[in-house]
């Protein structure tokens, strides 16, 4: 599937005239799915859950790589692995022992767990630092749990999200979160991936009003294993901000 600024998740119903485009798309797409930047296509292979491949002009970038080498066989290799955090379903000590030696960026408490000769290679971002990476900006950004009972998933000031810009487009990737205030504040955000399971990130409902509150372009719910997908659809339409809801297969062999 391919993304452009005219909202290209309504081609496949273009025959049916532009009034009667729907302003969501509910059912699960296959992808990948290709979003144009100035610089170039950005392409979104979602692999598991929080794994997922990105093609980019500048480079490949592996996000949250778990699963084995076997999960990866049919993507090209990584010219850059992202790591959010230390759970395990999203740092994998084997998987990346058998993914190609490239770049890393990742958190402090990731990089403790490294080995050595990995450690080389891995560069820490907390929390509002920036940089580059394949030429391109990054920012880390708080992930976070605020409700109470949830507060020993992820305490505030150690895992990550980051957000790219690739040539004109800013693309999001939150994390295990739920909707922060620094979430809430986002803005100029294309593409965003939001997570929402409990008890670890969101509720539907939280990650809904997340989207009214920062409106990017398109989002993805992933990381959303038990979600009622339909409804978080429905929320983020009657919430007003204009996105599109993206349902990728984040789950090839099933949610169990």
């Amino acid at each position: 599937m391919r993304f452009t600024r005219r909202h290209s998740l309504q081609i496949a119903v273009a025959t049916l005239g532009a009034a009667m485009l729907p302003r969501f798309a509910a059912a699960q797409e296959a992808g990948p799915f290709t979003h144009a930047t100035e610089a170039g296509d950005v392409v979104i292979h979602a692999v598991d859950h929080a794994s997922m491949v990105w093609e980019t002009p500048s480079g490949v970038i592996y996000v949250d790589p778990v699963g084995g080498a076997e999960a990866y066989a049919d993507m090209p290799a990584p010219d850059l692995i992202l790591i959010t955090h230390e759970h395990g379903d999203h740092y994998d000590q084997p998987t990346l022992d058998a993914l190609a030696e490239v770049p890393m960026i990742v958190n402090q408490s990731v990089f403790d767990k490294l080995p050595e000769a990995m450690q080389d290679r891995a560069t820490v971002m907390a929390n509002g630092d920036t940089g580059t990476a394949l030429d391109l900006p990054i920012e880390a950004i708080p992930a976070y749990n605020i409700t109470e009972d949830r507060l020993q998933y992820h305490p505030e000031g150690r895992d990550n999200g980051y957000i790219l810009t690739i040539g004109d487009k800013r693309f999001l990737i939150a994390g295990d979160t739920e909707d922060t205030p620094e979430l809430r504040a986002l803005t100029d955000i294309d593409v965003a991936f939001l997570p929402m399971n409990l008890p670890y990130t969101m509720t539907v409902e939280q990650a809904a009003d997340a989207v009214t509150a920062f409106a990017p372009g398109v989002v993805y719910p992933y990381h959303h294993r038990g979600s009622d997908l339909d409804a978080f659809t429905k929320a983020v339409e009657a919430g007003g901000s204009g996105a599109e809801v993206v349902i990728a297969n984040w789950y090839p062999n099933g949610e169990e």
